[in-house]
């Protein structure tokens, strides 16, 4: 059987412009959409290089079990010695954010202050850590913002919690994070294809936590009608350099995540606060185009290059 690049996801949408990019390098490839399926653990897999793609925010697009039975092929695929690029490793930070946290802080990277609380109980006495300053929730297992609301108080809080529009999340856990405000408005999200920093790109958040960048989940720019400013919500920007970024090359290394993108805010004093690991990394088109980077473009020349050093030699 000839080997292949093998791309594991739950989401064609998203998928498609790699798939795109992939076709243009005539190299075989295969899509494994992981909502269901089975495999047979007595024989072995096939022979590939193997990308997970495989997303937090499954859950929320009707593939309850998705990211679980991507754990299970990733487990048989590592088994066998194949090579997967975002690893399991990868695939647990993705859906969890306390293991995202904790795995940055032992690299020296700075997180806001965070508690995760199961139970409405517990979750509103962890707010009272917060007393005399707003705090966000968030879902330890989310992706696209999910959960993500803000408080000024503990009364603003426990109305919520105990009202109708509580949103429970996934695994359970819920997030109680330090509030940091920029003062701009945006955050900045920096982009990783082979583990080595591509791109950074500053998101415009003044519209709210929905920071998707890919095409399929694009809201249009931001307008204020007051002053006729038109403002793009994704701008890369141009020789972004920064000592983090060599911070976060060595946390993905460690975790075996080759693709990410990993999102950061500055307060008011310029303190750098970094809060989300995203291993299925989307690019807006717009902002590429603008600046003649192109992420899966360059995600595909990294498997292509896999493929042909480990099968095509």
């Amino acid at each position: 059987m000839t080997a292949k690049i093998y791309v594991i996801h739950e989401n064609d949408e998203w998928t498609e412009p790699l798939r795109q990019e992939l076709e243009k390098l005539e190299h075989p490839f295969e899509t494994w959409h992981l909502d269901q399926g089975k495999i047979d653990l007595s024989k072995e897999p096939p022979e590939g290089i193997f990308y997970n793609r495989m997303s937090a925010s499954s859950h929320t697009r009707e593939h309850r079990f998705a990211a679980e039975f991507t754990g299970a092929v990733l487990d048989w695929l590592e088994a066998h010695g194949r090579v997967v690029l975002n690893t399991s490793r990868a695939l647990k930070l993705e859906v969890s954010k306390v293991a995202q946290y904790t795995s940055l802080e032992s690299f020296g990277i700075e997180t806001p202050k965070t508690l995760a609380a199961v139970g409405k109980e517990h979750l509103l006495e962890a707010a009272k850590a917060f007393v005399g300053a707003p705090f966000i929730t968030k879902h330890n297992r989310a992706g696209k913002g999910l959960g993500v609301q803000l408080f000024e108080n503990l009364d603003a809080l426990s109305h919520y919690v105990n009202g109708p529009t509580f949103e429970e999340p996934i695994d359970g856990i819920t997030l109680l994070q330090q509030y940091v405000k920029a003062p701009d408005s945006t955050i900045t999200r920096c982009e990783f294809i082979g583990g080595r920093f591509f791109y950074a790109v500053q998101v415009d958040t003044s519209e709210g936590f929905e920071l998707c960048p890919a095409d399929a989940c694009q809201i249009g720019d931001t307008f204020c009608p007051t002053t006729n400013d038109r403002r793009d919500k994704f701008t890369i920007l141009k020789d972004f350099d920064d000592p983090i970024i060599y911070k976060y090359e060595a946390f993905l290394l460690a975790n075996d995540i080759h693709f990410a993108g990993i999102e950061f805010i500055r307060d008011h004093e310029g303190a750098l606060y970094t809060y989300d690991v995203n291993t299925n990394t989307n690019y807006n088109p717009d902002a590429e185009r603008k600046a003649n980077l192109f992420g899966m473009k360059e995600i595909a020349k990294v498997l292509t290059e896999q493929l042909e050093q480990h099968y095509l030699k």
